[in-house]
């Protein structure tokens, strides 16, 4: 693997390096008192947390900060999983391996784990949620990050006339890759953007993901022979690493994380979208559907045969994948087990609800709380999502 840096003349975009994460000694120390009592309560074998709650408290006052222990890092994680209001998929929250990498904080070293971290995750095709925590914010020193949104997305290159090839999404980091150097790749819909990474302390410097950390599926039909001439694919191992962790008032600015898709996610969103990859109106054109007037509903016929060929493809390659059917279910499951242990669950219903027939699942019809917990994978801009979420 090899790091280019970025030219000292190029500046790029601003962005938050965890200003607001990095609070006053009272307020880190309300909120370190919060999550050790939630720990040590979920946990009873930890014990009374008197002890560690005096061991933080006196961290804070020399420091501004504090370092959770091993145990307490992998239960913030979790937590923050079965937190995340955006995610249908929090029933398996303690399944999440934790990966602690807070000694990681320069650039090189974390494309390298980053790498490695889709390695793990993938699994051969049986993917496994996986968290990668590095080095996290102190005070008048910012962590590290990626700018990725996520460790493996594909390239949008804005051609002369406006149009983009490949992911429209993307533009704007494929542009600022190539202002880094990058000098793009085969130039093909499907092409894997590099990672920008900055260290801690360090300017962005630009790395390229190697063709074997990522499991791709070619999408195909059961029953279309034509849908595999579309040239369509995904990738297996949906790992957000554009959030932050807040664990208890300490903020890992770069925690990438995954679990596994949702088929609507790739099917009904990704290539489906009208700022995506648009492909409902060719797919309508080659079923024959009549794409005059919307009430002949060739948008859904056309939605419907494409998260058939997503299933489908994902399940013949081997590679997990979860419908929005099931997982409707489960996550009343998750709901209904929370409560039995007294734990309320919030959700954002425009999230939680699939995108796809929406109410034909159980989680269209009723209400949820809104309030946000903590601990929390949370976005610069307050919004959170999960590793089974949109993207």
């Amino acid at each position: 693997m090899t790091g280019h840096p970025i030219p000292r003349t190029l500046r790029t975009p601003d962005a938050p390096r965890g200003g607001d994460a990095l609070r006053g000694a009272g307020t880190v120390l309300a909120l370190a008192e919060e999550f050790i009592r939630l720990h040590h309560r979920e946990n009873p074998g930890a014990g009374s947390p008197d002890r560690r709650l005096a061991e933080v408290a006196s961290e804070i006052t020399r420091t501004g900060t504090y370092r959770h222990t091993r145990e307490e890092l992998a239960f913030g994680a979790r937590v923050a999983w079965r937190n995340s209001n955006r995610c249908i998929g929090r029933l398996y929250w303690r399944s999440l391996a934790v990966r602690d990498l807070r000694h990681v904080d320069d650039a090189e070293r974390i494309a390298q784990e980053a790498v490695q971290h889709l390695r793990l995750a993938g699994n051969g095709g049986r993917v496994r949620p996986y968290v990668t925590v590095f080095a996290p914010d102190a005070p008048g020193r910012p962590g590290p990050r990626i700018l990725n949104e996520q460790l493996v997305r594909y390239a949008g290159y804005t051609r002369p006339d406006g149009t983009v090839l490949g992911d429209p999404v993307n533009a704007g980091i494929t542009a600022l890759a190539q202002d880094l150097g990058w000098p793009g790749g085969p130039g093909t819909p499907f092409d894997v953007l590099p990672l920008l990474v900055e260290g801690r302390g360090e300017k962005p410097r630009w790395f390229e993901v190697p063709d074997s950390a990522v499991l791709q599926v070619p999408i195909e039909h059961p029953g279309l022979p034509w849908f595999s001439r579309l040239g369509l694919r995904w990738y297996a191992v949906p790992a957000v690493s554009g959030m932050r962790l807040e664990i208890g008032g300490v903020v890992y600015p770069l925690a990438p994380f995954n679990g596994w898709y949702m088929g609507t996610e790739i099917g009904a969103r990704n290539l489906a979208d009208a700022d995506r990859y648009d492909q409902l109106p060719e797919i309508a054109r080659r079923l024959g559907l009549d794409t005059s007037r919307d009430r002949s509903l060739w948008k859904d016929r056309a939605l419907v045969e494409l998260n058939i060929a997503v299933l489908h493809s994902f399940e013949r390659a081997g590679v997990s994948i979860t419908d929005h059917h099931t997982e409707s279910r489960r996550f009343l499951d998750h709901i209904a087990r929370e409560e039995r242990a007294g734990r309320r669950v919030g959700a954002d219903w425009s999230w939680i609800v699939p995108p796809l027939s929406g109410g034909a699942t159980p989680v269209f019809h009723r209400y949820y709380d809104t309030e946000q917990h903590r601990p929390a994978f949370t976005h610069p801009s307050a919004a959170t999502t999960c590793p089974v979420g949109r993207s």
